[in-house]
Parts: C-alpha cells; structure tokens; sequence
C-alpha cells in the first residue's frame, strides 16, 4: 500500500492527472452548470470541484495502477 501511495504522489502522475482533470473537468461543468455559467444563475460549487476531483482521482489511480502492475514481474 505504500508503494502505491508513493506511486500516486508521484510527480509524473499528479501532473498527467491534473492535465487530465482541468480538461475534464471544464468539459462536464459545461455540460452540468453551462446554464447557470452563462446567463448568471446560481453555481453549485460543491459540483464544480466534484467536476474536477473525480477526474483527478480516477486518472491518478489507473496510471499508478498500470505502473505497478508493468513494474511486476509475471
């Protein structure tokens, strides 16, 4: 487990992840408040930083998960 937290911290993966979740994240607000965006309406902020966590957090897993698993000999 300390392995992987390490992996997930490291600065290869956080920066793809962050690239990753600024491009997703922007994407689903504008699909999810694009209306509220736009014509001035109140914004669920709570949603706004779900929109960018969630992309961060499923990308860092998955690249620290397949550079575990290709560092393993099988």
């Amino acid at each position: 487990m300390q392995r992987f937290f390490g992996t997930v911290f490291s600065r290869p993966i956080v920066v793809g992840a962050l690239r990753v979740s600024v491009v997703v994240g922007c994407v689903l607000n504008l699909i999810n408040q694009g209306d509220a965006i736009f014509s001035g309406g109140d914004i669920a902020w709570v949603h706004v930083a779900l929109n960018f966590l969630v992309p961060y957090a499923v990308s860092s897993y998955s690249a620290a998960r397949n550079q575990l698993s290709n560092r393993t000999p099988k």
